[in-house]
């Protein structure tokens, strides 16, 4: 394969199309209701909410910002809301995991996936129990890049009612937040799952600029990382499909 094969990215025009899409969707499917966006002050985020403030107007915008226990870098979350000038809730989620964990019947034996994954889950339980009280539409934050390689929760952060992002790597967001007008510090800040401590370049052995390039061009120089990446794609492909479900001759 040819290495020097390059994907160019239209960023202005994504950002319009982007914008009107979110538009559309409100119009057929909540034409009163708001965009509620789950504030982390991570890129996806910040520019899913400025996509949507954009879109819909500041007023038709709620962040929910979802602290566990203590978020030491929760102030930038606070930040994005307070420059997109948006209504916002902060719900501390510490309570309800500790509660689900500490009455789960499995005592030390609870493994380390359960206690990463479980905050995720009782977040997306938040962001809807916030959305039905106010009206609300649930913004998915989830980028190509990490749904790719399985790097979301199911019915976590991997849910919501529309996803505006999906499509899209992560070079691709960062340029469609530049785009928007949005500052350095809500694009650029190093993407930490926010669940054990790592980044997620860490977590996944692999920068994005590799994984974007992979996925846009098919290159990828380093033979391990490009199986590492393959083997990640094949085995978390359930997360993105519709649940299965068994079929009986009377009804098809």
């Amino acid at each position: 394969m040819d290495n020097n094969i390059h994907f160019e990215f239209d960023a202005r025009t994504n950002t319009y199309n982007v914008i009107n899409w979110i538009k559309n969707w409100f119009a057929e499917n909540g034409p009163t209701c708001n965009a509620v966006v789950g504030i982390s002050g991570g890129k996806d985020s910040s520019i899913v909410a400025a996509l949507c403030t954009t879109a819909l107007g500041k007023d038709r915008v709620i962040g929910v910002l979802m602290p566990y226990g203590k978020q030491r870098d929760i102030i930038v979350a606070r930040n994005l809301v307070a420059f997109l000038d948006i209504d916002n809730y902060e719900v501390n989620i510490e309570d309800a995991v500790n509660g689900v964990l500490s009455n789960l019947p499995f005592g030390d034996k609870i493994t380390e996936q359960t206690k990463i994954n479980l905050p995720a889950r009782i977040r997306m339980s938040t962001l809807y129990a916030v959305s039905q009280s106010v009206n609300g539409r649930v913004a998915n934050t989830c980028n190509l890049s990490e749904d790719w390689v399985g790097y979301a929760t199911r019915y976590g952060d991997g849910a919501g009612d529309f996803s505006p992002l999906s499509n899209f790597t992560v070079s691709e967001v960062k340029a469609i937040g530049y785009e928007l007008g949005l500052p350095k510090v809500f694009i650029e800040k190093t993407p930490i799952d926010g669940l054990c401590g790592k980044t997620d370049e860490e977590n996944l052995g692999f920068s994005y600029d590799v994984l974007d390039r992979y996925i846009r061009t098919g290159v990828c120089e380093d033979d391990t990382i490009k199986m590492k990446i393959d083997e990640l794609h094949e085995k978390n492909k359930f997360k993105l499909e519709p649940m299965p479900s068994f079929k009986w001759g009377g009804w098809y």
